[in-house]
């Protein structure tokens, strides 16, 4: 499929969001992170500002929940209007239905992977999901150094999705940048997570296109 670039407004700055999503008009999807303090040690935004957020943009919105109890939470970022929204794995206590709850309300549903949780055991998960989400650091601060052990992980994670024959997105989210995004792409991911390296960029919609030119030479 496609390169997909989703750049995260954790680096953007937060006084300012509507401006900040109308600075990248060439991006797919606006990734929005959703940490509560629990999962994560980082607090961030929830459900009114994401709903603000999508009356002010016309990018669909990729929510990612990096939350404690997301089967309570998730299927009201999709009724919302949320185009994506991820749970982790590793949180979740009745993902089936959680996922079937996200797709039901409209949205895509996707699952997500800390950098040390194995992928083979949500393999019977692929066909519940629209997107995997391999996380590339450890989840919650943005502007950290890609993990290069991830990589076998993407490689492994791209065999599965392909063995399934199935139409399920890969997706990266952690310090991807200039200099690592095309090893992901090599990898098999197609979708990118990028937050510094676009909105930290003097021009934020001409950071997304480098780092497409870059994923899509793989």
């Amino acid at each position: 499929m496609a390169v997909q670039i989703s750049p995260s407004i954790l680096s953007a700055d937060f006084a300012r969001l509507a401006d900040e999503a109308a600075r990248v008009p060439n991006a797919d999807w606006l990734h929005v992170d959703v940490m509560d303090y629990h999962f994560v040690p980082n607090l961030t935004l929830g459900l009114p500002v994401v709903e603000a957020l999508l009356k002010a943009t016309t990018t669909p919105l990729d929510c990612h929940l990096m939350i404690e109890d997301p089967d309570r939470w998730a299927p009201a970022y999709a009724e919302a209007g949320a185009g994506s929204v991820t749970i982790h794995a590793e949180a979740a206590k009745a993902p089936v239905r959680t996922l079937r709850q996200i797709r039901s309300a409209g949205a895509r549903a996707g699952l997500a992977l800390n950098p040390g949780t194995a992928v083979e055991p949500y393999e019977d998960l692929l066909g519940e999901i629209d997107m995997l989400l391999l996380m590339t650091v450890e989840p919650g601060f943005g502007g950290q150094r890609f993990l290069d052990m991830v990589l076998p992980k993407i490689r492994r994670a791209r065999r599965l999705i392909d063995r399934h024959g199935g139409q399920v997105w890969l997706q990266v989210d952690g310090g991807v940048a200039e200099d690592t995004i095309k090893r992901c792409a090599e990898a098999g991911a197609d979708v990118f997570v990028a937050g510094n390296a676009v909105y930290g960029a003097a021009d934020p919609a001409e950071a997304v296109d480098r780092l497409r030119a870059l994923a899509e030479t793989r």
